[in-house]
């Protein structure tokens, strides 16, 4: 049994926060079932642990693709006794249930979309291996993950519109285990600030990903904001996790603000709050991805879904600041088999 005092305080201070500022009844779920991976398997594992897989940590293949194991090997054995002398459908179908053509197709967008004179830099990244991913694509020498490319493809669409200006203060809600500050870090912008705020037990998953990759140095722990009365963004080090709470202690501006696919999985008046406080930062930008067409709706008796899904033009109601830049699905997004949409929209602030 592993014990992490840091993890345990954030949990019970939780505890007596607001409602805005805690766990949907999707997420409740979900972080109870996280903490008691942690707790067995230690964070060391993060990226390998069912429970992280399920809900934080994207794949292209199993799980996110739905294919089971028992699939996967069954597929591959069926066409391996029907057709022996047949080594390339093999091959293509390896490929395919592994999510490597899937990945592929990403990487190729990227190549082609990305700007290499402009900041951040994304054609140096390559991802760390902390965390033990199960799943992980090497394209001309360098790391890629899922949630890696989720954020390289949106940041290649946001630089199309940059026209030079540089972004050096970033701020995220619901950043998973700290990819985009794994990434925004290795993109070559000086005095970057990069601070995510979430619940815990991802936030305390990202801190522990941050130190890793960028030296706790470098990475302000939620220990050492618990107490402050207020937080300044430019007394911030090079990356930051705070708790979802704290984002009513924070103080100063931001030039962007990321949410993939989180505010999806919260009812509206939780992300207006959220959004309200994008706008008192004064928010050049902002970048987000959200199904079009809304995170399913909950069954009286699931945990799975919202009550109200949030929709495109919610988001654009509740930023009335701003205007609409871009918004899309291909090729920076994603459609799914089923026929969903998985939107980027892009708002700049309105120039008083």
């Amino acid at each position: 049994m592993y014990t992490y005092p840091e993890l345990e305080l954030a949990l019970e201070d939780m505890l007596t926060q607001n409602e805005l500022y805690r766990p949907t009844v999707f997420w409740d779920e979900a972080s109870s079932s996280i903490v008691s991976d942690l707790r067995t398997y230690g964070v060391e594992r993060f990226r390998s642990l069912p429970s992280a897989l399920n809900f934080f940590v994207p794949t292209y293949g199993m799980p996110g693709s739905s294919f089971t194991k028992v699939m996967f090997d069954g597929l591959l054995a069926w066409l391996r006794r029907e057709f022996p002398q047949k080594a390339k459908p093999c091959l293509a179908l390896d490929q395919f249930l592994s999510g490597n053509m899937a990945a592929l197709a990403d990487y190729r967008v990227l190549l082609g979309a990305d700007d290499l004179r402009r900041q951040p830099y994304l054609h140096t990244f390559s991802e760390s291996t902390v965390g033990e991913p199960v799943e992980q694509f090497k394209f001309d020498g360098r790391r890629f993950s899922r949630s890696s490319f989720n954020y390289l493809l949106g940041l290649a669409m946001l630089k199309k519109h940059l026209d030079g200006d540089v972004l050096r203060t970033v701020m995220e809600i619901g950043g998973g285990f700290g990819t985009l500050g794994e990434v925004l870090s290795a993109g070559g912008i000086n005095a970057l600030r990069y601070i995510d705020i979430d619940i815990p037990p991802t936030s305390f998953v990202a801190q522990h990903y941050l130190n890793a990759v960028l030296g706790s140095d470098n990475v302000g722990a939620y220990e050492e904001t618990r107490d402050q009365v207020s937080i300044y963004v430019n007394s911030l080090p090079q990356a930051t996790v705070l708790c979802s709470w704290q984002i009513e202690k924070l103080q100063g501006k931001v030039d962007l603000f990321v949410n993939f696919m989180s505010f999806q999985e919260m009812e509206p008046h939780i992300v207006e709050n959220y959004l309200d406080h994008v706008g008192r930062f004064g928010t050049r930008w902002v970048l987000l991805r959200n199904i079009r067409e809304g995170k399913q709706v909950r069954k009286w008796n699931s945990s799975v879904g919202v009550n109200n899904p949030i929709l495109t033009n919610d988001y654009l109601a509740m930023l009335p600041g701003y205007e609409l830049v871009e918004r899309n699905v291909l090729p920076f997004g994603y459609r799914t088999v089923d026929g969903y949409h998985s939107e980027l929209l892009l708002m700049r602030r309105c120039k008083v």
